[in-house]
């Protein structure tokens, strides 16, 4: 399947800074078309890829003061799905500094602990997390883990990725969170979805439903949006001013949550 994806961030450097953008797409892909472009108050701003874990490919730059735009954008048909090596099974099976798996193990073994099907417990992990909060935009903080998505029972894509994230683990699935581009998302912008590895594969799970989960594109993908974040401010200082996400699909499937499903 096809799909056409950009972006556009648009900050105010006050202060030199060390700017670290997850913005491209992954490894598994092949685009047929792909540019990143950095400019500052209109002169280019050369930046350096660096290789992250699973694919990411993050555009690291230095700039002064000013005006600074940076723009994205690539054709990509579908790509590799993702493996699994022992150490990340292991790795996405502990808490993390956003998905208090700890925390929320009563919670996870009162809700779905009888469920033995791991197909039906994914399923069930979706639907609950989707009864249970309230997609509000602005209602969260950047800082804010699943314990405190879920005492708030509101949030954004990423809160609901955190919480499916940290049940999952809690009930010894491994799990994590993936930043994708996401054509059929409503409003548009970069989405955050959960994968847990069932039946020998990496199967998402958006409790959100906002998007088809056959047109994901993968972006970045970690243990939560510490790993995952489209923009982190090494050093420095800078204010966000303007994000702009467009994805489009040749097509916009129905997605069955209860249906198994692989980014590609």
């Amino acid at each position: 399947m096809r799909r056409d994806v950009t972006s556009k961030i648009i900050m105010e450097v006050s202060e030199t800074a060390d700017l670290v953008f997850a913005v491209a797409v992954s490894t598994a892909y092949s685009p047929a078309v792909e540019e990143f472009t950095a400019s500052l108050d209109g002169a280019l701003v050369e930046a350096s890829v660096v290789p992250d874990a699973h694919g990411t490919r993050l555009h690291r730059l230095t700039a002064g003061p000013g005006h600074l735009e940076v723009r994205y954008r690539a054709t990509v048909d579908d790509g590799e799905t993702a493996t699994a090596s022992e150490t990340d099974l292991l790795v996405y099976t502990r808490p993390s500094r956003y998905a208090e798996s700890d925390t929320l193990w009563p919670t996870a073994h009162a809700e779905f602990a009888g469920i033995a099907d791991p197909v039906e417990l994914l399923a069930a992990v979706s639907s609950w997390v989707g009864t249970e909060l309230a997609y509000v935009p602005g209602s969260s903080l950047p800082t804010d883990g699943a314990t405190r998505t879920l005492l708030n029972r509101r949030g954004v894509c990423r809160d609901y990725a955190h919480l499916v994230v940290a049940l999952l683990r809690s009930l010894d699935v491994p799990a994590r969170l993936v930043a994708v581009y996401a054509p059929g998302l409503q409003p548009m912008d970069f989405h955050a979805v959960a994968e847990a590895w069932v039946d020998g594969a990496w199967r998402v799970v958006d409790a959100t439903t906002l998007a088809p989960r056959q047109t994901l594109v993968r972006i970045a993908t970690g243990r939560d949006a510490a790993d995952t974040a489209f923009l982190t401010i090494a050093s420095g200082r800078a204010s966000l001013t303007t994000v702009e996400v467009t994805a489009t699909a040749e097509s916009l499937p129905n997605d069955d949550v209860t249906q198994l499903v692989q980014l590609t």
